[in-house]
C-alpha cells in the first residue's frame, strides 16, 4: 500500500489545494503482489495523510484476507491500525522508526543468513504504544550489501524466516514501478480539463485503460513487455488489423503491416 503525489498548478486547479502557493492531488494504491495488479484505489486532494484512507471507512478501504502480507513504509504506522490488522488475522511489514520505544523481551529463532544481523522479539514500552498495541512484535536487522546500509524491519510475522521478511519489503518496490509506469504512459500529469470532475474522469479512464491492457496481456500470453504492448496498441487502434496477429510481432515490425499512405495526384493542365 502506498501513494504518489502529482502536482498541479493551484492557480489552474483551485480545488486541490495542497501547499499554501501549490496544488497536488494523491493516488492511494493497494497493489497485488500476484500480478501486480490493484486491487484499490482512490484518488484524493494532496493534503490527505496516507494513513487516513486506510482507517476511514469513507474510502471503503478493503478488508484484507486471514494470513495476508501486507507492506507498508513508516507514513503508515500507527499502532492502532496495526492493531486492527491484527485482530483480522492480517500480517503487516514496515520499515521501524529510530525512535520507536521497546524494550528486548526474548530473541527469535537463530538466523542462518548472514545478511540477518538479529531477529528480536520486543513489546513497546510508551505508554500510549502499549495501549495501542499490546502484544509482542518482532525488530528484524537486516544488512543490505548492495547500498551498505542497515534496515530495520517491524513486523507482527513471527513464522516467516528474518530474511524473507527484508525480502517482502523489497518486493514493495513494485509500486513505485507501478506508479512511475502509469505516470509516463497514461497522460495522467497534464489534464485536459481543470476541473475536478474533469481531472478525476482522466484519472479513472487512464486506470481502466491499463486493466484493459493488462487482461489483454494476461489473456493473449503476450511475451513482451506491458510498455511494448501499449505501443502497439497505439500505433494500430486506428488501423483495420487484427490484433490477435499483431501481437505475435515485435514493435519494429509493425510498419510492415501499415499500408502505404495514399498520396492523391494533381491533374495539371497544360
Amino acid at each position: 500500500m502506498d501513494s504518489t503525489l502529482i502536482k498541479l498548478c493551484l492557480s489552474l486547479f483551485p480545488w486541490a489545494d495542497y501547499r499554501k502557493r501549490k496544488g497536488a492531488m494523491k493516488i492511494h494504491t493497494l497493489l497485488d503482489h500476484s500480478g501486480c495488479l490493484p486491487s484499490f484505489i482512490t484518488v484524493t486532494k494532496g493534503k490527505c495523510h496516507d494513513l487516513k484512507v486506510v482507517q476511514d471507512e469513507s474510502y471503503d478501504f478493503p478488508q484484507l484476507l486471514p494470513d495476508s502480507i501486507i507492506t507498508v513504509d513508516r507514513a503508515y504506522i500507527d499502532f492502532i491500525w496495526f492493531n486492527t490488522l491484527r485482530l483480522q488475522r492480517t500480517y503487516f511489514v514496515t520499515r521501524a522508526k529510530q525512535n520507536l520505544k521497546y524494550e528486548l523481551v526474548g530473541q527469535h529463532t537463530q538466523p542462518k543468513n548472514k545478511a540477518v544481523v538479529s531477529d528480536q522479539i520486543i513489546r513497546l514500552t510508551d505508554k500510549e504504544t502499549k495501549k495501542d498495541y499490546p502484544q509482542n512484535l518482532r525488530l528484524v536487522t537486516y544488512y543490505d550489501k548492495e547500498k551498505d546500509r542497515k534496515l530495520v524491519f517491524l513486523t507482527n510475522n513471527f513464522k516467516l524466516a528474518a530474511a524473507t521478511i527484508a525480502e517482502l519489503y523489497k518486493h514493495r518496490w513494485q509500486i513505485e514501478l507501478f506508479f512511475k509506469w502509469i505516470k509516463q504512459n497514461l497522460k495522467i500529469k497534464t489534464f485536459l480539463g481543470t476541473s475536478e470532475n474533469a481531472v478525476m474522469t482522466q484519472v479513472w479512464a487512464a486506470m481502466i485503460y491499463f486493466l484493459l491492457l493488462a487482461f489483454i496481456k494476461f489473456q493473449t500470453r503476450y511475451a513482451w513487455s506491458l510498455h511494448v504492448f501499449a505501443r502497439i496498441i497505439g500505433e494500430v487502434l486506428l488501423e483495420h488489423v487484427d490484433i490477435i496477429e499483431v501481437l505475435k510481432l515485435r514493435f519494429d515490425k509493425l510498419k510492415l503491416l501499415k499500408p502505404e499512405p495514399y498520396q492523391m495526384a494533381l491533374a495539371l493542365k497544360i
